[in-house]
């Protein structure tokens, strides 16, 4: 059961891989090159060096990502290659095959719908790739090689080497284009961001009140969430009291309030947003005893 299990894992894996390479290239498609919109990363080189050199862009992230490949491969491991091998090949091959059967077609030629609809694409496909445990390859594996031989944090080296790739296009580029270019890496690293974070985000409760008892069983048994006593003392009067501790959905978090507030209208209760929770009841089934 574990063994078919796992493959079901990994056939999983590849869809969302191939799945979120094959959007990257329908979106530079269909709204990057025919806005002559300019951008970070692999696609940016391509069309930086399609600009001055006239090769196809398809030709130009196949070689470069083959030599990031290997590159990757011998800095990084085998087990990065692997999860990477897939992308390398997809992307350009998916691009390729878009611009046989798409041609010249053009969605809109509002330049900021391009650009809007460039990030959105980017950083949805972007997403789907890396919450799938892989990686696109190409530019993100120089910044990986630098954060492991000497510690530089990755958002700072892929910021500057987009800036830096940015800064190449501007010398066919108008400058109204690079604002746009900024505004597309801005709008893919927010959607990237918020997609991260998709499904993981949970809301954390502490409540204190004169009924602990009553307000911790209400949430164990209406509820249905785990709960963690912090014993206390108020700052004032010195009082002993018990802090109670939930980590709740957010859809839960005014059913929890209104059967809080039931049980003691003048309990403190402080709720905060928090990006991941792993343990049972949320990345593990529920264990009852």
């Amino acid at each position: 059961m574990n063994e078919k299990r796992k493959w079901l894992q990994i056939l999983v894996m590849l869809i969302l891989v191939v799945t979120g390479n094959v959007l990257y290239a329908l979106t530079v498609k269909l709204f990057l090159i025919p806005a002559g919109l300019v951008t970070g990363g692999t696609t940016g080189i391509a069309l930086a060096i399609n600009q001055w050199l006239g090769m196809p862009i398809s030709l130009f992230v196949l070689i470069f990502n083959v030599t990031m490949l290997i590159f990757g491969y011998l800095l990084l491991g085998k087990t990065f290659a692997i999860t990477t091998i897939i992308s390398t090949f997809t992307y350009p091959a998916a691009l390729e095959l878009f611009e046989w059967f798409l041609g010249e077609q053009i969605v809109t030629k509002d330049i900021l719908l391009c650009t809007l609809f460039s990030g959105l694409g980017i950083g949805l496909s972007l997403g789907i790739v890396i919450r799938a445990g892989a990686s696109t390859g190409g530019m993100d594996i120089p910044p990986l090689v630098l954060n492991r031989y000497f510690r530089i944090p990755v958002s700072i080296s892929l910021y500057v080497f987009d800036f830096c790739i940015l800064l190449a296009q501007s010398f066919w580029s108008t400058p109204e284009k690079i604002l746009y270019g900024i505004l597309l890496v801005l709008t893919y690293t927010i959607v990237l961001d918020k997609l991260m974070l998709m499904g993981t985000v949970r809301t954390e409760v502490k409540v204190v009140t004169r009924y602990p008892e009553k307000v911790r069983d209400a949430i164990l048994q209406k509820l249905d969430r785990g709960v963690t006593l912090f014993y206390g003392e108020g700052g004032y009067l010195h009082q002993k009291t018990q802090v109670i501790f939930s980590i709740i959905s957010n859809r839960e978090l005014p059913q929890a309030e209104k059967l809080i507030r039931s049980i003691d209208p003048e309990s403190f209760l402080v709720v905060s947003r928090v990006s991941e929770v792993r343990g049972r009841g949320f990345s593990m089934s529920k264990k009852y005893q």
